[in-house]
């Protein structure tokens, strides 16, 4: 009698079939996190990291208002959705790789210490941020006092942040004397640009006072509100007594049609304070030769 023919399988292949056959576990979902976190004060420090996913929309979410003009980031990396006053909306194009870090960043409009904040972009297997407060470090003695001249920055900055347009730039000048609390100036250059002015002014303390440091700057209209300008010092700390140093306050304005006239104000230690009337600001003009 024919016997059945039986086909014997190694144990090893029998095994391995039904391994393949079991359903298998799927990915985890990345856990979402909304949290906050606080941007670096000086520019050393490491930069706080936000996790983002490429399927997960991430808030980013200001403090104060932000120059939505000054964002930097990498277009081919890094989408943003949305820029408003006070917040960002990123997502990255593609899941970031091991070991990518994409960076990202934007000015503040205020003009206070620190003024910019960055973060360190990563995607993490397990996590993602859908919302991130940003905080600012609670200010010190030192970002208190007017910041050191900036690195020099290239022509084209001026374009690609959109300070300077076809209309160029106005000036106008004035020369001392003026005083007041030991404190006059010596010269005074104000610029004008595309949505910004600046007062490049060189600011004598008096012999017979003691050493002076500016501490902050703002500039008052026709409506007496005082708006806060950023500081900067050609050479930082005090002025001593006998001697000038160059000052330099700049803020951000609305466009307009007009000539502006600002009074300017320097506060400084001792509540010691020079003001500067009838600061004009002319409107830049195509072909402007000033």
């Amino acid at each position: 009698m024919l016997q059945p023919l039986r086909l014997a399988l190694p144990l090893s292949l029998v095994l391995a079939w039904g391994a393949a056959a079991q359903p298998q576990p799927a990915a985890r979902p990345r856990v979402e996190r909304k949290r906050s976190v606080t941007i670096a004060s000086m520019p050393a420090e490491p930069l706080p990291v936000v996790r983002v996913a490429q399927d997960t929309l991430t808030l980013l979410f200001f403090p104060s208002p932000i120059q939505k003009k000054t964002l930097t980031f990498d277009e081919s990396r890094i989408r943003v959705l949305d820029a408003g006053e006070r917040s960002v909306i990123i997502q990255p194009v593609v899941n970031l790789g091991d070991g990518e870090r994409q960076e990202i960043g934007v000015f503040f409009n205020d003009g206070q210490a620190p003024a910019r904040a960055a973060f360190r972009l990563v995607t993490d297997p397990a996590e993602v941020d859908s919302r991130i407060d940003v905080q600012r470090p609670a200010p010190s003695i030192e970002t208190c006092q007017p910041t050191a001249q900036a690195p020099a920055p290239k022509p084209e900055d001026f374009v690609l942040l959109g300070y300077l347009d076809d209309k160029g730039i106005a000036t106008s000048s004035r020369k001392g004397p003026l005083a007041m609390q030991g404190l006059s100036f010596e010269s005074l250059v104000a610029f004008r640009g595309t949505n910004w002015i600046l007062a490049d002014v060189r600011i004598m303390n008096s012999l017979e006072q003691p050493a002076w440091t500016p501490r902050e700057a703002t500039f008052v209209g026709r409506s007496g509100t005082p708006l806060r300008a950023r500081l900067v010092a050609k050479q930082p700390g005090p002025i001593p007594p006998g001697q000038a140093r160059r000052f330099v306050a700049a803020m951000e304005v609305a466009a307009t049609d007009a000539d502006l006239v600002f009074t300017l104000e320097v506060l400084g230690d001792e509540g010691r304070r020079l003001t500067i009337p009838g600061v004009r600001f002319p409107l830049p003009t195509p072909g402007d030769a000033r």
